[in-house]
Order: C-alpha cells, then structure tokens, then sequence
C-alpha cells in the first residue's frame, strides 16, 4: 500500500476545516433575516410559504414593543431587528446571551448568562423578563428571539425556595445523565419559571412574535431553549419517568429531591388535551383554527396565552448541511447525507457512520460524507476538557488507526463554536492520529474514559478553532476520503 503523505492529508484536514467554516459562516442571520421577513414603514411583513399566518403585522396597533433576546444568538439577532424595525417610540427589552455585545442599545437590560451552566445572570435575566412581561397589555407586541443555550444562560427555578448552586447541580447532573437533549429539556422546562411556555403565560393579553434559531430537531422545536414560549407537549408523568429511566433522584440536591417529589408538582402550560399546533394555521386576518374549533371565547386562560403568537424559524441546521453540500459538490466530491444517527450515543453514531463511508467510498473513492445533529455522552465521573464533538472524533480516531497509509479524515465541531467545556468548537482525526498522540505521550482510551480530549488535540494541532460565531445551529460531522490531493473549497 502506498503510504498517504503528510502533505496530503493536511489538504484533507484544510478541505474539512473550509467545507465546515464555510458552511457556517454562511448561514447569515441577517440574510435569513430578510429571506423571512421585511419591514415596510410601520409594517412587517412575512415570507410565507406555505399560507400559514398572518403575511403582515401592523405595528402602528400597538402603543409598546418589548423584545426579549436569548441564547446563544442574542446579540446578532437583536442587532438585525433593531436595524431593520425604525420604530423606536415605546420599544423596551431585555438581552440574554453568553457573550457581551459589540454595541449596546440604552433601551434594552443586558445580561452575560452562564452556559453550559447557569449564573447570577441567568437569574437575573429571567426575573427582569418576567417583571416586563407582566407589564403587557393588548396594546403590546413582544418579539421573542429565541436561539440555542438559553436553556442554561436563562433560567429560574419555579421553587423561590431554589438556590443558584442547586440549580447548577441540577443542570451539571441533566447534562452527564447521557440523556438526549429533548428529555433533558421536558426536566428543564418543569423546573423552571421561564420555560415550557411560561413567558408566554406572563403576558397573555399581548400579541407575541418568535423569531428561532433552534439547535434542536425541527421535529421538536419545543425543545428550543426549553420552549419558553410555546406550549407544552410533555406532562408530569413523563418527568417521572425520565428521572426513573436515568436514575436521577438520588443524585439530586435535597432541595430538587423534594420539589419532584412534590404530589402537586405544577404541569407545564398548555392543555394537554388540546394543543395548537407549533405553526397554527390562520386565516388571512389572522385568527387562529384550533384542533377543536372552539372560539375565542371558550378558550382556557392557557390557550389564550398561545392564541394571538407567530412563529417563525430563520435558521436551521438544514441551511449549515446544504451549504456544506455546496461547498463540498464544488470541491468535486460525492456527498451523501446522513443525519439519523442524531441524539445517538457518541460511541453509537461513530461506529454507524464510519460504516456508512467505508460501504461509500468502495464505490464513491473521492467522498464527502456529512452528518448533522448532535451526539450525547454519558459520564460517571467529573470531565476533563472536552464535548461531545471532540469525544466522537476520539472514538473515529481508534477505528481510523487500523487504515493506515489511507486519504481519510473526520471532522466534527459545533456551529457555536464550543464544545463542551472548552473554547474549541471540536476536532478532526486521521489515520496518523494516534500514533501521533503517543508521540506527546496521550493514550487515547484514557482519554475517552476522563472526557479529557481538548488537551490531545491542542497538542496535535487538530483541534478546529473558530470563537463564538454567534449562532447555535446543532453539530457538524464531515467524513471525507480522497485517493488524490483535494481541492480547497
């Protein structure tokens, strides 16, 4: 076999860094932004589809605006609607996010939430949201401009009785639990104030407008930041279970022991017999056709807080995984796309895709196979510095020791630009990586078993840094195989 040269596989490595850096840097909030929606004077318009929805709101109807922006793309978010919304008279809101703005604007509260773990400002942050929210009146339209992260950087027990250091836990002990993200949220969003459609309940007079960037599956878009303004799917018996199936009571604080323990344990809003669709369908005035075609006036106080709201998805990880094919078709290479093996176990999902691109590249040898969502990882001991991203490439890393002299690499990162606790977004591995880890003395199984992979691949070069992007639209995982020098895409 003829061995693959240095030179050639740092081309492989620079081709995968281009296809994943380029797929995120266009997915552009702003351009989004004005593929969605316009504003015409006094007038927003949307882009629709589909027939759902209002196609305009008018602005002049409502005496006050507030907005309220969280998770991970607050600021970019806030920033395009500020840009492209000229009124200003009675405009309020709040800003949540984990990185401090470029710029800010003196009608809006900014706060720096924690993330993967809650702080004194996601504290904060909900409490001043729920004081404003209970301000709005019919005369008021909030703009709720939701991304990935808030569930963390955003957050409040319903229990007063809750301490910050008991929710930290309680979050730390969630994300370890191996759990995928929509269960981990059904928890979430029954211990919290502000989630599981509870900001909506504080202003149900008012009309409502949120505009997603969800790091969730489309499918379960209620998930997005623990949905905090959407209706509530999951039901207290469906926590009970979930802290059964993942043995969790025990591992909780006592403070969180006795609030799910409680007989009366609040459910979250929305009827669980009759839930509105996540877009529900409106006639050209706007009025909502509900699933049991009861009028406004029979409609629970819950079901009114849904009634007169607007949701619209700017962004999403489809738009990352078709820019990603674009740029990878114009490199010249086969792709295919998989992304079944979202929420799987990292271990999991790396053993069925490099059996997927092994099985494609037999017969596509110059090939680009792409793979979004996210992978979960269950720990049982306290992290060394890693993420699910640099655990999955780790994993690749074992099974690609045993093609050597092969035009291989795997590449996965966060579209955020950070994974797990670190401040890489994720890693890239190749035939040659660990023989070239023993070289700096890393053993990879042991680091599997500490979650300590960052440190590895700072070493080796082979971490994929970017910063925060601004943006949260779920993991990218490109396979490529290449039997000639790629070119750069």
């Amino acid at each position: 076999m003829t061995l693959v040269s240095d030179s050639t596989l740092d081309a492989l490595h620079a081709a995968a860094t281009g296809i994943f850096t380029g797929a995120s840097n266009a997915c552009s909030i702003a351009s989004a932004f004005d593929r969605r929606l316009r504003f015409e004077g006094n007038t927003l318009h949307r882009v629709l589809p589909d027939g759902c929805g209002p196609d305009a709101i008018d602005l002049s109807r409502y005496r006050r605006i507030f907005v309220i922006a969280l998770g991970k793309a607050a600021n970019p978010m806030l920033e395009v609607l500020l840009d492209r919304m000229k009124r200003r008279q009675g405009l309020r809101g709040i800003c949540c996010t984990n990185q401090p703005p470029h710029k800010r604007n003196w009608r809006f509260r900014y706060f720096e939430g924690g993330h993967p773990l809650p702080n004194d400002d996601s504290f904060a942050a909900a409490r001043a949201t729920l004081a404003m929210l209970r301000k709005a009146k019919k005369d008021t339209l909030v703009f709720f401009l939701i991304s990935g992260g808030g569930s963390a950087m955003f957050d409040l027990p319903l229990d007063p009785q809750i301490s910050l250091e008991d929710a930290i836990a309680f979050h730390r002990i969630l994300l370890a639990s191996g759990a995928p993200i929509n269960e981990i949220n059904i928890l979430r969003k029954h211990f919290s104030a502000v989630k599981g459609g509870r900001l909506a309940l504080a202003a149900p007079d008012a009309a409502k407008v949120s505009l997603l960037v969800p790091d969730v599956p489309l499918r379960t878009l209620d998930a997005l930041s623990s949905g905090p303004t959407s209706p509530d799917h999951s039901t207290v018996a469906d926590v009970r279970n979930l802290i059964e199936k993942y043995h969790l009571q025990d591992k909780f604080p006592a403070s969180i022991q006795n609030f799910f323990d409680r007989a009366d344990l609040p459910e979250s809003p929305g009827n669980k017999s009759w839930l509105p669709p996540f877009f529900p369908k409106r006639s050209p005035q706007g009025s909502v056709a509900s699933k049991s075609g009861g009028s406004v006036s029979s409609m629970s106080g819950e079901e009114l807080a849904f009634h007169d709201s607007v949701f619209e998805i700017l962004l999403s990880s489809h738009d990352m995984v078709e820019n990603a094919r674009a740029l990878a078709e114009k490199a010249g290479y086969f792709v295919a796309i998989d992304n079944s093996c979202d929420d799987w176990d990292y271990a999991d999902a790396a053993r069925y895709l490099l059996g997927r691109f092994h099985a494609l590249r037999a017969i596509h040898p110059r090939l680009c196979l792409i793979s979004a969502g996210e992978v979960t990882v269950a720990m049982d001991r306290t992290p060394g510095a890693g993420g699910r991203n640099q655990q999955f490439v780790m994993e690749c890393a074992l099974e690609l020791e045993r093609h050597p002299g092969e035009s291989l690499v795997v590449l996965s990162a966060g579209s955020d630009g950070i994974d797990g606790n670190t401040q890489v977004a994720g890693a890239i591995a190749d035939p040659t990586t660990v023989a070239r880890a023993h070289t700096f003395g890393f053993h990879l199984k042991a680091a599997l078993a500490a979650f300590d992979a960052c440190p590895m691949f700072m070493a080796l070069g082979d971490a994929v840094v970017t910063g925060p992007t601004g943006q949260n639209l779920r993991d990218l995982r490109l396979l490529i195989a290449d039997s000639t020098q790629p070119e750069q895409p």
